[in-house]
């Protein structure tokens, strides 16, 4: 784990960090080959359970995905996010970050910034558990995605906030649907790596959600790039499956013991 956590700490300002989502080992063998970091991401709660935020996901379901997940992660540095009201105070999150340790035996665990809880990173970190932070968008926090326009005092913020969490023994830190400028600067001033999502290209990495990507969640911000359409060769699959049954060609001898 120390190993691994080094690792990626030592890329701040050279290598671009590549971190993706996963909920399923299927996926994550496949991510494992490419990623520095995979996480275990809440967004599962949209993604997969059709809720319509982040806040309703239980903890027992992030572990069992995770434990999934785990299953096909070799190299990379597997992150799982802790969801809401599983961190609301030092003892509750140490307990809980615990367990998701112990059952799902990832690397670290991911927590979302509320300029309230650096004390609770710090109990962690302290405890020996790494810990990822997140600022900016924070979707355990804001019940509808809305890209978020910062003024300067919230720039000053930002920066602020991404301070006390790098001083609480983060290793890393999420940047989300922040301005170039913004994530520019904090970036520069913080010696832990930054993940974007939505962040521009100044943030050591880059980040989103998987789904998103190969075109499968229905769900395609500005900031998300499809690199593929599975949700049309899904359906033109399950089409021709179709037909086939239909006109009975399948299945043929080749299918048949």
């Amino acid at each position: 784990m120390k190993l691994k956590i080094k690792k990626i700490k030592n890329k701040k300002n050279k290598t671009p960090l590549i971190c993706l989502t996963a909920y399923s080992k299927n996926i994550s063998k496949i991510l494992d080959k490419y990623c520095d970091i995979v996480l275990v991401g809440d967004s599962l709660a949209n993604v997969l359970y059709g809720m319509k935020n982040t806040h309703k996901i239980t903890l027992n379901t992030m572990i069992e995905h995770a434990k999934s997940v785990k299953l096909g992660i070799r190299k990379s540095l597997l992150v799982v996010d802790m969801p809401k009201n599983t961190y609301r105070n030092s003892k509750l999150a140490l307990k809980n970050a615990k367990k998701i340790i112990k059952r799902t035996k990832c690397d670290a665990v991911k927590i979302e910034n509320n300029s309230k809880n650096f004390s609770i990173i710090k109990t962690l970190t302290k405890s020996g558990i790494p810990v990822m932070g997140h600022i900016g968008f924070t979707p355990q926090y804001i019940s509808k995605f809305k890209p978020v326009i910062y003024s300067k005092k919230d720039e000053k913020k930002l920066i602020h906030d991404s301070f006390k969490i790098e001083e609480a023994g983060a290793f890393s830190i999420v940047v989300e649907c922040v301005s170039a400028t913004i994530s520019k600067k904090v970036t520069s001033n913080l010696k832990i790596p930054t993940i974007g999502i939505g962040a521009s290209r100044f943030c050591d990495g880059q980040i989103l959600v998987t789904d998103d990507l190969l075109g499968l969640s229905g769900f395609y911000p500005k900031f998300v790039k499809k690199y593929a359409n599975l949700k049309k060769i899904i359906e033109n699959s399950i089409q021709k499956y179709r037909k086939d049954v239909l006109n009975k060609r399948f299945p043929d001898k080749k299918n048949s013991f």
